[in-house]
């Protein structure tokens, strides 16, 4: 039926009812809402000063274009706006009207409030003609289409209205609202345009393309302008376009056109060339002008394709090569396969637009284009090349933008994901979901242009997942599972961190937190500590989409993520498969950081619920052997995710186990065999093997002991079966692997712990000055009897070596043994009951049955071939194309681990020789004289090239390698130790005592967090042992001394005695070397905490194990600049940062010392160990020294300091150093050269007495290859100095040609050198080699024959006639 208009006694809910129903129908608004201007914001609208009623109650002219829609739906994302609240909310184009005027009117008078009626004062008012019938007659539908010509009844009216206008036609009046175009004089339609007036991207010749006649605008109507000469008035402008267009040339046109193309927007463009189209279309038939239209529509398809590359430049594109498009003719009636009949509704007119899509598909281009192209994808989210020709019954092919090419782009498969329809929402996300998997794994890099998961991140997948999974429909709801599941967990990952559990130190990790990106806040500059605002304030400040663009997992978290998986889990009680997502998900959440796995653990009834579900204490067995629901029955994923929990921190492992009733569950499913729990054979595998996981973790805080008790029993017969389960026919052998190294990485873990009880038994104080914890329950007497059986089993799989069906098997667990037996001897040697001789024997007989026979078995020596090749650190620059990685989301780039050489893959010594380190270094620690055994291991070709490799790598450091560094480092770490033992007391091993030397310097600032204490060791027993620098006791210094002399004979002139003693400062650093560890240990004194924490994680000491996760990835431990330390933090306490002046009247005790013993160091190490310095560029090393200077007035007047600097001085002045110093890259931690050495000057003005060593520091920037800003400094601002800087050529050492050649260019340097030795400030006696420079650019400058500027020219005339007006001095 018809709306009726509200009335006044309609209640508010009569009112909603009509406003639904008004919205359903669908009906245009009878009033529009208009925004009036806000004259107090300074908004445009209405005159300056009127401020009285009249003038408010007009409105501004409106002029309306029909179908330009108000925004252009894009996925592209905009610029960010600056509202922090539009910011936080994200919506889709496909927002429901109703639901948004829900949202947005909080009371219908919000709405009645604003209505303004349209003006109608100068509306013209008709009185209905007066007829002899007493009622109007009667309206027929058949005889209303025959009275009104098409052209009049061009929009959509009313039957009433055609009537109306068909009368008034008859009476030859024009009508009331029809377009201007109709009411235009005959002779005016007659008038052609020129063909320049065509706004078209195609410049044919007039003589091609002949135009239509334009008898009024195309794009304006003048519909809605008020006033009474509105209607003539676009008419008016029409006709100064044309009559201005008539006056211009061809060339002006094209210019004018080339010049608006460029200013307008290419969507607004596209519009005005569509309507273009329509109007040609309609006023020309295709029959009479096939030329003109065809060329009409081949424009316009060229320009909209120009657009879609333009509106979204984030679309993912391919790469391939040139070719000419081919544009498909124009559609006309003959090429329709159904024709229309003249009895249809609206199909009078044909619009070929319209019915594009009924022709026959284009053939997909034949060969390739250099142009990027839009990438589609099919369903599996395989890549479809260009040239494919898929069949159209793979579903792939659709009406999209190019309707000829299968498959779906980005754009396409994110609106379908959108759709009202739920099949086309869950087939757009799982196609997602498996491009996600494979961009994952990096299969699009070599073909695609830029990152997928970027682009896809950037454009809101996070948002649109999210949503997805808010869906009321389980299918949608689990393919958004499956894609997020994609998109945060990566399979190979987590395998590798599976396969390295069981290595030293396995179960601890890396938190996979993006690198902190320091932001500027304006906001809180310039306020008080207390009134800053904290970084949880500022967090939850941000909208969800900063934070989730720095952080995903943190993103996806404040969106509330965590209670809707729950509720999945909870209410909606998924398929297998969405259950097994969900757990992945929630594990990758947890290994995010220790914050996220306590979210994990604090979301309400999440734990309780995965617990009850999927970790029962009894189930029936399945009848399937894929069951079709997973509830109630127990799932290795649940385990590890409690496994993953536990490892973030000793608190959360202790709630799983107490509280949550882990402990129970443990003890439900070892107490039976894997083969008696009721599941599928390798499930049953997996549970056990991640329950053992989980207690292992938890026996490394030194919790569930006493379950170790209970089951013992059971463990000892587990044990006794190892060998036999490991059968190499069994086809679940990898399975019962992973459960034997699991099972071994507890027992490893309970063996520490019980080696801590008597320590804490005694009630000792720790180091720290806190109470020690309570003793576990487990004592050394529970363990002890575990050796002898897991030995014998050690020397069974050495003994299979030899079988080669057992290789793989014997060689995968041996490193896990020998773990345990370094645990056992480290913690026997600590306990009451030792007994040192019984025990040396034991050491001697596995070392003789067990250890000797291993390592020198072929197997093991091919393998430790293989060092180099499956080194992380060695092969930097790998051909690997790495999977792709996104800031916001770190990960481990594993994929493809399998095929290429790394440390993870069984081909790798790493496992088996890290083991074997870990063990010697505990034993030949008991047992000093067990160490020269060994000596053909330090002294094999492949250890000592893979030591020289690393001698020379320099490793980048990320996520995607610190988890395998750190393995890494750590055998580095124990083959110094094995060389620390074997140098003074093996000869042949002292040869390569330098390269143990330049290992552990480079090996220094690699360590990561978690390291800490190997770092502590390295200095403390190789870095300044006299043992590794070998020259300094083999005839080194006085080497050095030789060449001085040689060097002094040679050059014949005497110098300064004091730039001749290297070889005596040596000789005196080699004598400090204890004194200057000292120094370095002092200065290293703030890393003490850290030193500690992981000193007790890589000692086992357990009960004072706070976290298994690492501390977060911020970079190494030590800076790579830590020799100059003592020197630089001197300068951050005392220095003058501008230089000029005094911050403290004396030095701080022993701060000449340790700038000595700093001195001493830098200055064997650039002699001695120049590669190990390599990594700091030498305009940092200057940049570091120069705080000698800056430190204090008189620091560098001190008489060691002063032979040490000049000693350096020489050595950073050397020629081939000199190329190397570039002072235009500003250092690391300056923001330039040029400001430090600003400081430099203002110093040596201050207080350097002319001092030579200084005066030779201020003059190395000034060479003409440096920035000019600091001669510009010095003869400018400076130039007081000048007076005082008396460095002879001998003094500098640097060829006076560095700072004379190529001559000068720059004019005011040129006018400042002039001015300096016309005024005499500058001598040859007061300054020699500034003298010389000055005179030499001069000189050069006005004597050059080369053609030069007028400027440059005049600037010679003028220095030329005040030289002549000069007199001479006597």
């Amino acid at each position: 039926g018809m709306l009726r208009r509200p009335k006044p006694s309609d209640s508010e809910a009569d009112l909603l009812r009509e406003q639904e129903q008004f919205l359903t129908s669908g009906a245009p608004s009878a009033a529009n809402v208009v925004r009036r201007p806000d004259k107090r914001r300074g908004e445009a609208g209405g005159e300056g000063g009127d401020h009285n009623g009249e003038n408010e109650g007009r409105q501004r002219d409106v002029v309306t274009i029909e179908e330009l829609p108000d925004q252009l739906p894009s996925l592209t994302p905009a610029p960010p706006k600056k509202s922090r609240f539009k910011a936080s909310r994200v919506t889709f184009e496909a927002e429901d009207a109703e639901e948004r005027l829900d949202r947005h009117d909080t009371h219908i008078s919000a709405v009645l409030s604003r209505i303004v009626e349209r003006d109608t004062s100068s509306t013209p008012v008709s009185l209905p003609a007066f007829t002899g019938m007493a009622f109007p007659k009667v309206l027929h539908r058949s005889e209303t289409s025959s009275q009104v010509p098409l052209s009049s009844a061009g929009g959509k009216k009313s039957i009433f209205a055609c009537q109306i206008a068909a009368q008034r036609l008859k009476e030859g009046k024009t009508p009331l609202h029809c377009s201007p175009e109709a009411a235009q004089t005959p002779g005016h339609t007659e008038q052609n345009l020129p063909p320049e007036t065509s706004m078209d991207t195609d410049q044919c010749d007039a003589a091609d393309y002949q135009p239509t006649a334009v008898s009024g605008p195309r794009l304006v109507s003048g519909q809605g302008l008020e006033g009474p000469g509105s209607s003539g008035e676009t008419i008016r402008i029409h006709r100064e376009n044309q009559a201005k267009l008539q006056g211009m040339s061809k060339s002006e046109i094209l210019q004018e056109q080339k010049k608006l193309l460029s200013q307008l927007d290419p969507r607004l463009v596209e519009f005005v060339r569509s309507r273009k189209a329509q109007s040609v279309a309609s006023s020309t038939s295709p029959s009479k002008h096939p030329q003109g239209k065809s060329k009409n529509v081949s424009s316009e398809s060229d320009s909209s394709s120009a657009a879609v590359l333009f509106q979204k430049p984030q679309e993912v594109e391919m790469e391939g090569e040139e070719e000419e498009e081919e544009v498909p003719p124009a559609v006309t009636e003959e090429d329709l396969p159904v024709k229309p009949q003249k009895e249809w509704v609206h199909m009078n007119k044909l619009e070929p637009e319209k019915l594009e899509w009924m022709r026959d598909l284009p053939a997909p281009r034949r060969k390739g284009t250099k142009t990027a192209m839009q990438a589609r994808f099919d369903f599996a989210g395989t890549l479809i090349p260009p040239t494919e020709d898929l069949p159209t019954h793979l579903g792939l092919h659709h009406h999209g933008e190019e309707p000829e090419r299968a498959g779906y782009s980005l754009q396409e498969l994110f609106l379908l994901s959108r759709s009202q329809v739920i099949q086309q929402r869950s087939l757009a996300l799982s196609t997602l979901a498996n491009i996600l998997s494979k961009a994952r794994a990096g299969e699009y890099l070599p073909v695609l242009k830029g990152s997928v998961v970027s682009t896809l991140l950037d454009a809101g997948l996070l948002f649109l997942l999210r949503f997805a999974l808010d869906d009321g429909v389980e299918g949608v709801m689990s393919a958004a599972v499956h894609a997020l599941k994609a998109l945060l967990v990566c399979a190979e990952d987590e395998e590798c961190l599976d396969c390295t559990f069981s290595w030293f130190r396995g179960l601890a990790s890396f938190p996979l937190l993006p690198s902190a990106q320091e932001e500027e806040d304006e906001d809180d500059e310039g306020l008080p500590e207390s009134m800053k605002e904290t970084a949880k304030e500022k967090e939850d400040r941000k909208s969800d989409h900063d934070v989730a663009r720095q952080d995903v997992v943190k993103g996806l978290l404040k969106m509330k993520l965590l209670p809707r998986l729950r509720y999945i889990l909870e209410v909606v009680r998924p398929s297998p498969r969405v259950v097994q997502d969900v757990l992945e998900i929630l594990t990758r959440i947890a290994r995010h950081s220790s914050s996220s796995a306590t979210q994990v653990l604090d979301c309400p009834r999440m734990m309780e619920m995965v617990l009850s579900e999927f970790l029962p204490t009894s189930w029936t067995a399945p009848s399937l052997p894929l069951p079709q629901s997973v509830y109630g029955l127990p799932l290795a994923s649940a385990m590890k995710l409690l496994r993953v929990l536990a490892t973030a921190g000793r608190h959360a492992c202790a709630r799983l186990l107490n509280s949550l009733g882990v402990r129970e569950r443990l003890f439900c499913l070892l107490s039976a065999e894997p083969s008696e729990l009721l599941l599928e054979p390798s499930e049953a595998l997996r549970i056990t093997t991640e329950a053992y996981r989980l207690w292992a973790v938890a026996a490394g805080y030194g919790q569930a002991c006493k379950l170790y008790i209970d089951l013992y029993p059971g463990l000892a017969k587990t044990l006794q079966s190892v060998h036999r389960v490991l059968d190499p026919s069994d086809p679940l052998l990898p399975l019962q692997l992973q459960l034997v190294l699991a099972l071994l990485s507890l027992l490893t873990q309970v063996t520490h712990t019980a080696g801590c009880h008597q320590e804490l038994q005694a009630g000792m104080v720790s180091s720290r000055g806190e109470e020690c914890p309570p003793p576990p329950p487990v004592s050394w007497g529970h363990v002890t009897g575990l050796q002898a059986s897991l030995l014998g089993h050690l020397k069974g799989f050495v003994k299979s070596l030899d079988n080669p069906v057992q290789k793989e098997s014997s060689l995968a667990v041996i490193p896990a043994y020998l773990a345990y037996l370094e645990a056992y001897y480290h913690q026997l040697s600590r306990q009451n009951c030792f007994k040192p001789v019984e025990t040396l024997q034991e050491l001697e007989l596995l070392m003789s049955e067990v250890l000797l026979p291993l390592l020198s078995h072929h197997v093991v020596q091919g393998l430790i071939k293989n060092l180099k090749s499956s080194s992380v650190i060695c092969n930097v620059q790998s051909s690997h194309v790495g999977p792709e990685t996104n800031p916001s989301l770190p990960g481990l780039a594993c994929p493809g681990w399998r095929d290429r050489p790394g440390p993870v893959v069984p081909s790798s010594p790493f496992p088996l020789l890290t083991g074997l380190g870990l063990l010697l270094e505990t034993v030949t620690g008991i047992h000093k004289g067990l160490s020269c055994k060994f000596t053909g291991l330090l002294l094999s070709e492949p250890v000592v090239g893979y030591l020289r490799s690393c001698s020379q790598a320099t490793p980048t450091l990320s996520h995607t390698r610190a988890w395998l560094l750190r393995h890494e480092h750590h055998l580095l770490y124990l083959l110094l130790q094995l060389a620390r033992r074997l140098v003074p007391i093996e000869p042949q091993v002292a040869k390569h005592a330098s390269l143990y030397h330049q290992v552990a310097l480079v090996l220094l600032p690699w360590l990561l967090p978690g390291s800490e204490y190997l770092a502590h060791e390295l200095l403390s027993t190789i870095i300044f042992s006299k043992d590794f620098i070998s020259e300094g006791h083999s005839g080194g210094p006085e080497a050095i001394e030789l060449g001085e002399l040689k060097l002094q004979e040679e050059t014949q002139h005497l110098t300064s005695p004091s730039l001749q003693t290297v070889g005596a400062l040596l000789r005196e650093a080699c004598v400090q070397l204890p004194s200057i560890r000292g120094c370095y240990l002092t200065h290293l004194a703030h890393l003490e905490p850290s030193v500690l924490m992981s000193r007790d994680a890589l000692l086992g000491r357990n009960q004072w194990i706070n976290s298994h996760l690492l501390p977060e990835f911020t970079g190494p431990t030590v800076t790579s600049d830590w020799p100059f330390l003592p020197l630089v933090s001197l300068y951050e306490r005392t220095g003058v940062c501008d230089g000029g002046g005094l911050a403290v009247e004396e030095l701080p005790q022993g701060a000449l010392q340790a700038v000595t013993h700093c001195l001493q160091w830098l200055l064997l190490l650039e002699v001695w160990r120049e590669e190990a310095l390599k990594v700091i560029l030498p305009a940092a090393k200057l940049a570091r020294l120069s705080c000698v200077f800056l430190c204090s007035s008189d620091l560098f007047l001190e008489r060691p300091v002063q032979k040490l600097t000049w000693g350096l001085c020489r050595l950073l002045t050397r020629q081939s150093r000199l190329d190397s110093l570039d002072l235009n890259v500003p250092p690391p931690g300056l923001a330039s050269f040029q400001g430090l050495y600003s400081a430099l000057v203002t110093q040596y003005e201050a207080v350097s007495f002319g001092d030579r060593l200084f005066g030779c520091w201020v003059l190395l920037p000034l060479q003409r290859r440096y920035n000019t800003t600091m001669k510009l400094a010095v003869f400018g601002e400076h130039v007081g100095m000048l007076r005082s800087l008396g460095v002879t050529l001998e003094q500098l050492s640097i060829p006076i040609e560095r700072f004379t050649s190529p001559p000068e260019d720059s004019l005011p340097l040129l006018h400042l050198y002039f001015r300096s030795l016309v005024t005499g400030a500058l001598k040859p006696r007061w300054c020699p080699i500034l003298y010389v420079v000055a005179l030499s650019h001069v000189n050069s400058f006005i004597f050059s024959q080369d053609a030069a500027a007028q400027e440059v020219e005049a600037a010679r005339h003028s220095m030329l006639r005040k030289i002549y007006y000069l007199t001479d001095e006597v």
